[in-house]
C-alpha cells in the first residue's frame, strides 16, 4: 500500500511540473500549464532573445522571490511561487530545491525580469550566453 501511495505522489508531482522553458534562436518562452496560469494570475511568457540580458542561474530562487516586494498570484512561502510583482515588472515561477534561470528583459512593456525554476537552468543559461 505504501508503494502505491508513493507512486501516486510521484505521478502527481510529475503532472504538476508541466512547466516548459524553451530557448530558440529567436525567443525565450516560459510555457505554463493551465493550473499555474489560473492560480498564478499569469500567462505564458515570451520574450525576443534580442531583448534578453543579464542571464544567470540562481541556486536559491525561493529566497530571492521572498525578498522582492509585494506579489500577486500563488505564494507558498519557503516552498513555491507562481507570481508577479504588483508593478507587473517581475515574474517568479520558482520552487524550493530547484535552481532557477534568471534574466533581465528590455523593450517588452512593463516586464523587466524573469526568474523561473527548471532542472535545466544551467544548460539554458549557457545556451542564452552563446550568440
Amino acid at each position: 500500500m505504501r508503494r502505491r501511495a508513493q507512486r501516486g505522489l510521484s505521478s502527481l508531482t510529475a503532472r504538476l511540473q508541466c512547466l516548459q522553458v524553451r530557448v530558440t534562436e529567436d525567443s525565450v518562452e516560459v510555457l505554463l500549464p493551465r493550473w499555474q496560469k489560473v492560480l498564478g494570475l499569469l500567462g505564458d511568457v515570451r520574450v525576443a532573445r534580442a531583448h534578453v540580458s543579464d542571464v544567470e542561474v540562481v541556486d536559491e530562487p525561493v529566497h530571492e522571490a521572498m525578498g522582492v516586494g509585494l506579489k500577486v498570484g500563488l505564494r507558498l512561502p519557503w516552498l513555491y511561487y507562481v507570481a508577479r510583482t504588483i508593478r507587473l515588472d517581475q515574474v517568479f515561477i520558482v520552487r524550493r530545491g530547484v535552481p532557477a534561470l534568471s534574466f533581465a528583459v528590455h523593450d517588452e512593456g512593463a516586464l523587466s525580469r524573469v526568474l523561473v525554476s527548471t532542472p535545466e537552468a544551467h544548460e539554458l543559461a549557457q545556451r542564452l550566453a552563446s550568440p
